[in-house]
């Protein structure tokens, strides 16, 4: 509870915390619960073995754990405090979460269905934002994850798209590559001679599987073998998709997606064992040259 409290203040010292004089419909009291709290409650779900949420806030949050948030709401407010947390959520998983670069980064993008094919033309709630796309296993409706990973397994960088933006589009913005340096691999989708070039001048070397009838690429044996342990990325796509549950087909708004998202990020953030590359380095004090 002290953290919760602690968490508010910093928000509101920065002028992230919604008061009741900011609403539109003016209330006499603020929230029982806090926005620390409800970041929190995502952040568990997401790390828990329940699917639904409902199920998890009523029989986990307002039973068993009840002397650890002892001011719940129902669960109809708690879907609308969600809304609230956007901002602050993602704010937080960026500073605080995010590992750190260390030269060997790994780029990928997961698909985020939003609903089946057949209901595209009845779907509403990601109108006007997802888009129709076509990947590996298909035609979806829906949303791209896009992530950068290092050999640590930890999360550098990530970013929404639309299904139908290609994948070296968000490579080309300068936020999701800031801290980036060295070496980045990553798979056929990623071929592009200014892209290589941008990100070169940018300091990072853009290394990716060939295509068969590409002439004249020219490979080290060390990015060879660095393109071999791409599948840690995978890994993570899965883990996401599997464990903490980042896809599924019902949300009701928009901003509760981002939160579910977010939240399943987080989770994996704080996972205490990620997949991870073991190298070991060699000195045969033999004479090298470029």
């Amino acid at each position: 509870m002290n953290s919760a409290r602690f968490f508010s203040a910093m928000l509101r010292r920065r002028g992230l915390l919604e008061t009741w004089k900011d609403r539109k419909r003016k209330y006499h009291r603020d929230c029982r619960l806090s926005q620390a709290e409800v970041i929190v409650i995502m952040i568990m779900f997401h790390s828990s073995n329940h699917k639904c949420l409902k199920h998890f806030y009523l029989n986990e949050i307002c039973l068993r754990y009840r002397h650890i948030f002892p001011k719940t709401v129902s669960y109809n407010r708690f879907t609308e405090l969600e809304k609230s947390v956007v901002v602050q959520f993602v704010i937080f998983v960026k500073k605080c979460l995010l590992g750190k670069c260390t030269g060997i980064s790994f780029v990928d993008s997961t698909l985020l269905r939003v609903c089946r094919n057949q209901r595209i033309h009845m779907h509403k709630v990601f109108k006007g934002i997802a888009q129709r796309g076509k990947c590996s296993l298909g035609w979806f409706y829906g949303l791209k994850l896009h992530l950068i990973c290092n050999d640590m397994g930890e999360i550098l960088s990530f970013m929404i798209a639309p299904g139908d933006i290609d994948d070296r589009e968000p490579l080309k913005v300068k936020s999701f590559v800031e801290f980036i340096y060295g070496k980045l691999g990553g798979d056929k989708g990623y071929i592009g001679k200014d892209l290589f070039c941008k990100l070169f001048t940018a300091g990072i070397q853009l290394i990716t599987t060939l295509k068969n009838n590409m002439k004249g690429g020219l490979r080290s044996m060390y990015d060879r073998i660095l393109l071999r342990k791409r599948a840690i990325i995978e890994i993570i796509n899965d883990e996401l998709k599997n464990i903490a549950r980042i896809e599924h087909s019902r949300h009701r708004s928009f901003p509760n997606f981002i939160v579910n998202l977010i939240g399943g990020i987080a989770a994996y953030c704080l996972f205490p064992k990620k997949p991870m590359i073991n190298f070991e380095w060699v000195c045969d004090n033999q004479l090298t040259l470029f």
